[in-house]
């Protein structure tokens, strides 16, 4: 495992496919100073200052940290990682977490523009009243097994989700799977409907105002499996295409290897996006319920 100053760097106690990062003090301390230097509004109006962010984050550790990211989200053996910091202090508010999501980010690729929010990042809350249209916000429905950016033009290789903060929370856990560990990957992927094109649209809540069409199943350069999958926003146009959905979701929920855990407050899920599916478990039903979260989506950089 690499290892770098300032990080405690070593495979989660659920899988070896995801590695946690914990970000020391001394590291942190460090970056208040440049991250000051910008306020949120500079972040959305001028891209280039969220580069500069990533770089004094990356600065820091003489560059190992982008280069070690990388290789976690893009090998298949991996492709997925947990950074934040080691402790919570009165200095990481919500501001030095958008700051600090940015800068992880843009040392991975491009962010797509995230039209729910209309910013290059959508920040949303979780509560115990929902009037929204989509499954995002339903504190109490599972929130079955998935990838982004089925439903847009943009590339979408990776994703960020950081937990900003959460108060009067039981349950909600992080669900993910790779492909490489799904039971029923093989008879899924060898099944010839789930490579013809379906629709895809989005609710109004998405403000996508197009339709895309893509298989649920493609290969990458080796020919190994890759899934861009919600339950939410197909379009079945025929039988098989409504079963061969049916059968994909209850397989997905099904599985015996899903890997559930508690993602600490501050604390960023970053995932290749063609070979890890993410969800979320119910919350346990409270009125003072309230979780905020941060997403960042996107395409990695073309070197």
């Amino acid at each position: 495992m690499e290892t770098i100053k300032g990080f405690k760097i070593f495979e989660h106690e659920k899988s070896k496919k995801i590695i946690n990062i914990k970000i020391e003090d001394e590291i942190l301390e460090k970056l208040i100073f440049p991250f000051n230097k910008f306020n949120i509004t500079a972040l959305e109006y001028k891209p280039f200052t969220r580069f500069t962010l990533a770089k004094s984050l990356d600065d820091l550790t003489f560059n190992k940290l982008s280069k070690l990211m990388n290789l976690i989200i893009r090998d298949r053996a991996t492709g997925c990682f947990i950074i934040g910091p080691k402790n919570i202090s009165s200095k990481i508010d919500d501001n030095f977490l958008v700051k600090l999501s940015t800068s992880i980010a843009h040392l991975i690729g491009n962010p797509n523009h995230d039209s729910m929010a209309g910013k290059y990042y959508a920040r949303f809350f979780v509560k115990h009243e929902d009037k929204s249209d989509s499954y995002l916000r339903k504190a109490y429905t599972n929130m079955d097994l998935h990838t982004d950016g089925t439903y847009v033009n943009e590339i979408t290789d990776w994703l960020l989700m950081t937990k900003i903060q959460e108060h009067n929370v039981e349950g909600g856990e992080t669900a993910m799977l790779h492909l490489d560990d799904w039971e029923h990957c093989k008879d899924l992927f060898n099944d010839p409907v789930g490579r013809k094109n379906f629709f895809w649209g989005s609710p109004k809540s998405k403000n996508i105002d197009y339709k895309v069409e893509h298989p649920v199943f493609s290969v990458d350069s080796k020919g190994k499996p890759q899934i861009s999958y919600i339950d939410q926003f197909p379009e079945p146009k025929n039988m098989a295409q409504g079963n061969f959905l049916q059968k994909l979701s209850d397989g997905l929920e099904e599985s015996k290897n899903k890997v559930i855990t508690k993602l600490p407050v501050g604390s960023a899920i970053v995932a290749n996006n063609y070979f890890w599916l993410h969800g979320r478990k119910p919350f346990k039903e409270n009125e003072d319920l309230s979780r905020e979260l941060l997403r960042i989506r996107g395409s990695f950089f073309i070197n």
